[in-house]
This record gives structure tokens, sequence and C-alpha cells, in this order.
């Protein structure tokens, strides 16, 4: 495949600037990263760091879902989080029970001194089809 697809998916989150929520290009899907809103309640954001990366983390199942596809295709991850030193060690706690066990996606998580919505967490991520 050698052609770009641009996804934005129905009843997905709500963008919160002009993107797509995934594009496609040579097999891999680039998802842009999501917020822990969801498509039901755009911009209210769940209490602490745990709660929010659940709410991603369904919010970028809800995009690669729209796509045919699930989190254990993701091969990259970015992490961004607003309270590294607070945060990071909760994310670490929660973050295996997104994939099967030894089947970790490459990822790096960096601190960043803002997210939309104010929130703690934003993920952005690449999944391989086939």
């Amino acid at each position: 495949m050698n052609e770009m697809i641009f996804h934005m998916i129905a009843g997905g989150p709500k963008p919160v600037a002009p993107f797509s929520h995934a594009v496609e290009a040579g097999g891999f899907v680039f998802v842009t990263g999501q917020m822990p809103d969801s498509p039901e309640a755009p911009g209210v954001l769940p209490e602490g760091v745990e709660a929010q990366t659940r709410a991603v983390m369904r919010n970028l199942s809800l995009v690669l879902g729209g796509i045919g596809l699930d989190l254990s295709r993701t091969v990259m991850a970015r992490i961004y989080l607003t309270e590294f030193d607070r945060d990071y060690a909760a994310l670490n706690a929660i973050w295996p029970s997104f994939f099967a066990p030894g089947r970790l996606p490459a990822r790096t998580t960096v601190g960043v001194t803002g997210l939309a919505y104010g929130a703690l967490v934003e993920v952005d991520l690449v999944a391989k089809r086939g």
C-alpha cells in the first residue's frame, strides 16, 4: 500500500484541533494522540492519572477499532505526562494491563508543560496492519 489513507472515526473522540484520527501509510497506522475525555463528554476528564490513562487507552482502542485493529497491533507508543515525577510510577504500574504478557510496544515517555483540556496524560501510537 503506497497511498496514504486518512481516517476520521464516526462516533470517535472529538478532535481538539484540526487533524485525522489516524493516517495509514506503508502498512503502518499513525494514531493521533488521544485525550482522556470521552466522545459523549468532550473536555470532561476523570480524576487522576490512572483513570485518565484508562480513558486515553479506551479512545485509542476506539480509533483502532474503527479501522479494524486493536491495541495488540501497537508497535510504538509515545506518552506525554504533565506531572512526570508524580505520575510516572503510577502510569508504569497500569501500562502492562493494556497489552498481552510479553507483547509491550516500544515506548517513549516525556514530561510536558501542558496538554489540551488540562489533561494529565496523552498517548499517541503507531500500529501495524497484517
